[in-house]
């Protein structure tokens, strides 16, 4: 399984492309296609049809996925959006920090 620099619940900012910018919580994680979902980001309309009787078809709004090399983790502490390294801690576990201004995120 490939490794990604954000997770699901990571907050993000859009680094490039047409929603350059925003931001938003990462919804879904797709470490196979190194892609994610972030939701009010790439909101496409999706014509659904009514699949059991009584269901409402119609046009829908959904987020589809974006690649995770388009969007950057914003760091709680400077606010800024920044690259994640990870540090090895005394106890011997690993952890991610902001290479801006080296806080360690607590996940």
């Amino acid at each position: 399984m490939k490794k990604m620099h954000v997770k699901r619940g990571d907050v993000v900012r859009v680094i490039s492309g047409k929603d350059r910018g925003k931001e938003g919580k990462v919804i879904t994680a797709i470490p196979e296609k190194n892609k994610v979902v972030v939701e009010g980001v790439a909101v496409v309309k999706k014509h659904q049809k009514a699949k059991r009787q009584g269901q409402e078809s119609g046009i829908i709004h959904v987020e589809a996925a974006i690649d995770a090399s388009n969007v950057l983790r914003v760091c709680p502490k400077c606010g800024k959006a920044a690259r994640t390294g990870v540090k090895v801690l005394d106890d011997g576990s690993k952890a991610r920090y902001c290479k801006k201004c080296d806080e360690i995120y607590n996940d």
